[in-house]
């Protein structure tokens, strides 16, 4: 019997197989790069490599401490460093599993555009990997973290990150917003927390923002900075908004939705702008004497809460207007989409004329769950008494 052509290929792929394929146990996985400026002025580049049994599950002698290990190396640019890290590991270095790169605030004031451009033109890179700014300390710190609820402290934070509360970035989203018109790059930052010392597990905060230009640091935003950040650039998806009254007392508001809207209000003898800020919420908290079932009250703190919020993000805009001036929020990207010609007039000049730009804002919330909170701790000693 003949055997055709089709068949003698076919047999013959399977008796050669993947004879180039790497096998798992010629692999490194790199779950997290940590970017630092040496005393050198170099680069100082970290990678947290996995140990293959803490990842399925084994246990190994030495506990939580041998889940991972730590190698560094330091260059002057990507392919400098990487040809090094490769000779101080023995297996294949496998990147696809990178979650986080953290990148020390003195790197970045320094600037990262050169390092960063190994990550845009190596295949091996992910470009859905989240970038962080460690805030005043080394990144290199928060890799050797042993934190408590993961087996790898990266996954911890990759988790944290997406959670709707944090500015949660990518590398595809920094090199978008770099190369986009009208609009500036801004990452989360991190920080170890100090308090965490006193115990036998160290945990990071989310510490806020980080806004860049010209991959360069700029600035650095609080939390309350960020929550403001992110509800102008609809990007809020829970928040608290907390507040005195000028009759006593605080209140709180848990934010279960938050919307926003930019109108490009005059461009002709200046450049202004109107923020749109709408949120819903429920009350969480009331150490106030109002009754909060009384709906006159009830309007009080609505009111109360709205000059919170509008407080809160006109301190945002005036660190980013005038501190910075830098336009993390996209005001010039707004222009661009809406009115591409006036943009072409106003692009040359806008780092001068985004500092000088007139924005107001507008807050409406909607106070919900009113019978949930009691008015006061002082009204219900009265009732006990009765």
């Amino acid at each position: 019997m003949r055997m055709g052509k089709g068949m003698i290929f076919l047999v013959f792929v399977i008796l050669c197989g993947c004879w180039d394929r790497t096998e798992i146990n010629d692999l490194a996985f790199v779950t997290a790069t940590a970017l630092d400026l040496s005393d050198d002025g170099n680069v100082l580049c970290s990678l947290q490599i996995a140990i293959p049994a803490s990842i399925e599950g084994g246990s190994r002698s030495g506990g939580e401490a041998n889940q991972f290990f730590i190698i560094s190396a330091e260059g002057k640019d990507g392919n400098e460093i990487h040809r090094k890290l490769q000779k101080k590991s023995s297996r294949i270095l496998f990147l696809s599993h990178r979650s986080v790169i953290f990148v020390s605030e003195r790197l970045a004031e320094q600037g990262i555009g050169d390092i960063l451009d190994i990550f845009t033109h190596d295949p091996r890179n992910r470009l859905k990997t989240y970038i962080m700014v460690v805030k005043g300390g080394e990144g290199r710190n928060i890799l050797k973290m042993n934190y408590p609820l993961k087996q790898v402290s990266i996954e911890a934070v990759k988790e944290m990150e997406i959670s709707g509360e944090d500015v949660a970035v990518t590398l595809r989203d920094f090199f978008m917003a770099q190369a986009s018109e009208g609009v500036h790059p801004v990452v989360g930052t991190i920080e170890p927390d100090v308090h965490s010392k006193d115990t036998d597990k160290e945990i990071f905060n989310f510490a806020g923002a980080a806004v860049f230009k010209d991959f360069k640091l700029y600035g650095l935003l609080n939390d309350k900075d960020t929550m403001g950040l992110l509800w102008v650039t609809n990007k809020l998806k829970t928040g608290r908004i907390t507040t005195n009254l000028h009759k006593g007392g605080e209140v709180g508001l848990v934010l279960s939705q938050a919307h926003s809207k930019i109108i490009t209000q005059n461009l002709k003898n200046a450049v202004q702008f109107k923020i749109q800020l709408e949120g819903q919420g429920s009350l969480a908290e009331n150490t106030s004497n109002l009754d909060i079932n009384e709906p006159k009250n009830l309007k009080i703190i609505k009111n109360e809460l709205e000059n919170a919020v509008r407080k809160q993000v006109q301190d945002f805009l005036f660190k980013i207007q005038k501190k910075y001036k830098v336009d993390s929020v996209g005001f010039g990207q707004e222009v661009y989409k809406n009115y591409p010609d006036k943009w072409a007039v106003l692009k040359p000049n806008w780092n001068t004329m985004f500092p000088k730009a007139t924005i107001a804002i507008e807050v409406n919330l909607t106070v919900k769950g009113a019978g949930m909170v009691h008015s006061s701790f002082g009204s219900q000693d009265e009732g006990d008494e009765k």
